[in-house]
């Protein structure tokens, strides 16, 4: 790499890139990623010429980086269609409104300010898994770009096209007063506008655009900006409180009470809601999620099946459009709307409007709607530490261990394992729903640890007790960044 370029290879990010700006990656840097994106989509879509849509946050430097990309796209033969200040979901939509051959969408979502990175994708409604960013890696450090003549055209207007698509068809009769907090991020331009156009009664928090963000980071797992909605509910009375992210991707969710609601369980909220008009439907969950979805009434009257899946938004929406299901519910708070409801990608605004349509079509509050959901005890996601090379053998070995203890019908508080799913790490479950996960996190040197018990807070604290005690045994385990 030339002394100029300045590109860290740990920018490269399972799902998307990010970096570090200027520290880890400089403006040729950017121009040498275009390079690398075009190359990559020329090769994939068989074009001389691919038609890329590109849209940018909004933060002080993202034009500075997305023209630096677009230099890099263009020198590639892409015919770029620049739809300026976007969410990633407006970029998304701009693939199938378009009808064009990719995206490339400048954020660093709800990363601190100094942040950047792009969210890319080719095939329509899908962003780059690992397999892709691995490829994407490779072109680009070691320079392997094509050359071609690309042009650029400007699509005014194109935030009043995605605010009406996601308006016509949303239309709710009851009045809901709601909370729709941004975090001065871009969703602001976006989220109050179209839940008021839906019918909404929009109570805005720092829904302008400020990009020192200088109360918080627009991120719903923020517990200022949770704290913060919270507060805002409470004094204005609100029947729901919604917290949008950088890129208005992700939505966190705040009851009239104040109380937050985790993702896992407003998705099963949603997919009974849904349920009834779309009988047989599948839904997929990732393996962080609460074990309610095997056994929910209302979903097994509706003969839906859920599908638990490998963690991460990338994953989650390759198995919604592999498996035509209904929708995708990552416990992040990434969800994702099949036909008719959306276009399959995660859109943090089209998941507040189906919260909305759930209070629509029950006469209760939401902390009643959430009552009828069976308790459980959830414990928060924690990560031992464990170095990168080692968290994927621990995890193997750990797989090994507890499919013996199954085998063996070997009882963790008095009870044996019925169930062990290997797809994303290893989560074994019991008769009861309880259920314990070990996996290796996918962007820290750390494993995730979950567990959950319907049956008693103490059934939880054991089945972590036991997983721990595995853990120990490894060697391989450093602190915890918290514990039950």
């Amino acid at each position: 790499m030339k002394n100029s370029i300045k590109i860290d290879p740990f920018g490269f990010r399972e799902y998307d890139a990010r970096w570090l700006y200027p520290d880890n990656i400089n403006l040729e840097g950017v121009t040498h990623l275009g390079k690398g994106l075009g190359t990559q989509i020329k090769s994939h879509t068989n074009k001389e010429n691919p038609r890329i849509i590109v849209g940018h946050d909004y933060r002080s430097y993202s034009e500075d980086i997305k023209s630096a990309l677009k230099k890099g796209l263009l020198s590639t033969g892409c015919f770029i269609e620049d739809i300026g200040l976007s969410l990633s979901p407006m970029v998304y939509f701009a693939q199938f409104n378009l009808d064009a051959d990719a995206v490339a969408m400048v954020t660093a979502s709800h990363n601190e300010n100094g942040w950047t990175g792009v969210k890319m994708g080719i095939k329509k409604g899908l962003t780059h898994a690992p397999e892709e960013m691995a490829e994407l890696k490779e072109i680009t450090l070691n320079e392997k770009f094509t050359i071609g003549s690309g042009n650029e055209k400007k699509i005014s207007n194109f935030q009043k096209i995605y605010k009406n698509d996601l308006i016509k068809n949303n239309k709710i009769e009851k009045k809901i007063k709601a909370v729709v907090a941004c975090g001065n991020g871009t969703a602001g331009v976006f989220a109050p506008d179209i839940l008021r156009g839906i019918g909404c009664d929009v109570i805005e928090l720092d829904c302008n655009l400020d990009y020192t963000f200088p109360k918080y980071n627009p991120n719903p797992e923020d517990l200022e900006m949770l704290r913060a909605i919270s507060k805002h509910v409470i004094e204005n009375n609100a029947d729901i409180g919604f917290g949008f992210d950088g890129d208005g991707d992700r939505v966190g969710v705040i009851d009239n009470k104040g109380n937050e609601i985790f993702a896992d369980k407003i998705g099963l909220l949603i997919a009974r809601n849904l349920s009834d008009n779309h009988r047989n439907s599948k839904f997929v969950v990732d393996v962080k999620s609460t074990g309610l979805y095997t056994k929910d009434k209302i979903l097994l009257n509706n003969l839906c099946q859920t599908i638990y899946w490998k963690t991460g938004h990338s994953h989650i929406k390759r198995k919604v459009n592999e498996e035509k299901a209904l929708a995708g519910f990552e416990k992040s708070g990434h969800f994702f709307f099949n036909q008719p409801l959306g276009y399959g990608y995660d859109d943090g605004i089209n998941s507040a409007i189906q919260v909305c349509h759930l209070l629509n079509n029950n006469n209760k509050l939401m902390s009643e709607i959430i009552d009828d959901l069976p308790k459980t005890f959830q414990s928060p996601t924690m990560a031992p530490f464990c170095e990168d090379n080692e968290k994927y053998k621990v995890v193997d070995e750990l797989v090994s261990k507890i499919e013996e203890i199954k085998k063996n019908k070997d009882k963790i508080d008095g009870q044996e394992i019925e169930d062990v799913l290997t797809v994303n790490g290893v989560r074994f479950s019991f008769k009861d729903g309880s259920w314990g996960l070990i996996r290796a996190s996918s962007n820290k040197p750390s494993l995730v640890v979950v567990t959950e018990s319907p049956t008693s807070d103490d059934r939880k604290k054991k089945i972590f007790d036991f997983i721990d005690q595995l853990l120990q045994k490894t060697g391989k385990i450093g602190e915890y960044d918290q514990k039950i």
